[in-house]
């Protein structure tokens, strides 16, 4: 098999914050209470005449302009999101179809805070089986459109932003050097958003009830996150022979300060080699990694060659861990 190399990225977070001070302001919370638990000082929040297709297609763009290539030249988009425009046709195929790429198919891809990490495994095998040669990968959300705002427990979480990598075929080193995906249906029951679906279509008593609203165990997820994003960053560095030391940056999903830092003392990163930029944006969900990404490229702390690590945990339960040389 051929193999891949990522050779581009793009972010995009709309303009608009909602702070910590707003929040106390909408339910009974305190700075300090949210920093305490979360590390979330600031989230961005879509425009009312934003939808998540708006945000990925300005991730897109950046991420090809960076590269130097018009989106004809794509094969696939493949865009990994939980807040579609809606249910059909695919946010990818909004997505497509705005930014040019006339010779591209593609799908969403829903594994909530996984998704960006699926997308990249999913891209990296397209392109290594020698069928694609350029593969966009976009996390894009809008949570702020599905969060109650009246309840304290989720609305401090989530924010809203997009992000995208190329991935392209490589005819010689492949970069993409492991990686390791689960899933545990056992615990959909702890996030998820019950309304909306074949399940509960939308009547009266689902929107009275607040039914469209992300509704959230903290407790339980938080178990389960520390506990995973351990053993995938543990078994994806098992599989490619790589010590924790290899490691220049472990970029993580941005759910939570505590669960990250959990997370990699136990796998044995030191903080220095941790990507944290939750407190500027919240968690968003399919976006956070491509945006931690960003936030690290441009701080110059991740260089061509350097070994980087990807690892998520997501509702469903999804995890993933991604281990990649950085290409550019």
């Amino acid at each position: 098999m051929a193999g891949a190399k990522i050779t581009a990225l793009g972010t995009y977070a709309p303009p608009g914050l909602l702070t910590n001070a707003d929040l106390e302001r909408l339910v009974d919370t305190s700075n300090d209470w949210i920093l305490e638990r979360t590390g979330i000082s600031t989230r961005h929040i879509a425009s009312p005449d934003q939808a998540t297709s708006d945000l990925a297609v300005e991730a897109a763009k950046a991420a090809l302009l960076q590269r130097g290539i018009d989106a004809s030249e794509l094969d696939a988009i493949i865009l990994c999101t939980v807040t579609p425009d809606m249910m059909f046709p695919s946010t990818a195929c909004l997505v497509q179809h705005r930014i040019g790429a006339n010779k591209a198919w593609g799908f969403d891809l829903v594994a909530a805070c996984s998704g960006f990490v699926y997308g990249l495994t999913t891209a990296a095998h397209l392109v290594m089986s020698g069928s694609h040669q350029k593969v966009l990968v976009v996390g894009a959300d809008t949570m702020s459109r599905i969060i109650d705002y009246k309840d304290r427990s989720t609305c401090v979480l989530f924010g809203d932003g997009a992000g995208a990598m190329l991935v392209e075929h490589s005819g010689g080193r492949n970069d993409f050097l492991g990686f390791h995906n689960e899933i545990d249906g056992s615990g959909g029951d702890n996030l998820k958003m019950p309304a909306g679906g074949s399940r509960m279509p939308a009547s009266v008593e689902s929107v009275t009830g607040r039914l469209h609203f992300v509704k959230q165990e903290g407790s339980a997820v938080f178990r389960f996150a520390v506990k995973k994003m351990e053993e995938a960053c543990a078994r994806v560095l098992d599989k490619a022979g790589v010590s924790a030391d290899d490691i220049k940056l472990l970029i993580p999903h941005q759910a939570n300060r505590r669960i990250i830092e959990a997370a990699a003392e136990r796998v044995g990163i030191a903080p220095e080699r941790v990507v944290i930029n939750i407190d500027h944006y919240g968690n968003t969900t399919a976006a956070t990694i491509p945006l931690a990404t960003g936030d690290a490229f441009a701080a110059g702390r991740l260089k061509k060659g350097d070994i980087v690590l990807f690892a998520a945990v997501g509702a469903g339960f999804t995890v993933g861990a991604n281990l990649w040389r950085w290409g550019f």
